[in-house]
């Protein structure tokens, strides 16, 4: 898409990869932005011949961590309720904060981050990152589930995207998605007549649950948070 100028310094960095708009407005009040060699501020505009400069050593960027957490069941991802389990109480370091949702009653990997950029590029309606999920159910599977639930599932005004769908037993199917609506794998489940017993998320993109046990957190680094990064247009391929 051709870039319309002139636009914001905000909106300039976030369409350079640099950082989230609220990133950028960060780095502007630290004084890490320059538009021709004079430091910028908080809503100048760029024109397409202006040169712009971006200090990262200026702006004393923090360490940026990413880890891979297998969230137990009866673990809440988001604003936990009083007397309930909040994630950020389960995992023993400080900054870091949950990418997408997973449900109470789910269970499995979630990324958790201090990297705010991540969280658009990972969780946004344009993006088609492939997430997979071993669910059982308490019924058997129905004779057709597997073709209906590839097909997409009308679930109230909305068809959900095809899938993939691997049947590994009577009661239990692996799916992969590239979109996360509310609840989703329940209600497609539903619409077809089945009840998801148990719902675990194994994969997120390249990254994988492995053998992390239930509250079980690891950091990703190295080839694996290259080729994440990389997917994610966070660093050139």
């Amino acid at each position: 898409m051709e870039k319309k100028y002139p636009m914001r310094i905000n909106k300039y960095l976030a369409d350079a990869k640099h950082s989230t708009r609220r990133g950028a407005d960060e780095l502007v009040s630290k004084g890490a932005v320059r538009i021709n060699g004079v430091k910028a501020k908080l809503g100048d505009m760029v024109s397409e011949t202006d040169t712009v400069e971006v200090s990262f050593r200026a702006s004393k960027q923090k360490e940026r961590i990413y880890l891979a957490y297998n969230k137990p069941r009866g673990v809440i991802t988001h604003s936990a309720p009083a007397g309930e389990k909040d994630i950020n109480d389960m995992v023993p370091v400080k900054g870091v904060f949950p990418i997408g949702r997973l449900d109470k009653d789910s269970s499995g990997l979630i990324i958790l981050t201090n990297d705010g950029r991540i969280t658009e590029r990972l969780l946004g309606p344009n993006f088609n990152h492939e997430k997979d999920y071993l669910v059982t159910t308490k019924q058997k599977l129905r004779a057709n589930f597997e073709a209906k639930m590839e097909a997409g599932v009308q679930i109230d005004r909305d068809k959900t995207k095809e899938c993939k769908v691997e049947i590994l037993g009577e009661k239990k199917f692996k799916v992969t998605l590239t979109e996360g609506k509310k609840h989703q794998i329940r209600r497609m489940c539903t619409a077809l007549f089945q009840e998801v017993d148990t719902l675990k998320r194994v994969r997120v993109m390249n990254i994988e649950i492995g053998e992390l046990k239930d509250n079980g957190f690891r950091k990703i680094e190295g080839k694996e948070l290259e080729t994440f990064l990389q997917s994610l247009g966070m660093i050139g391929s």
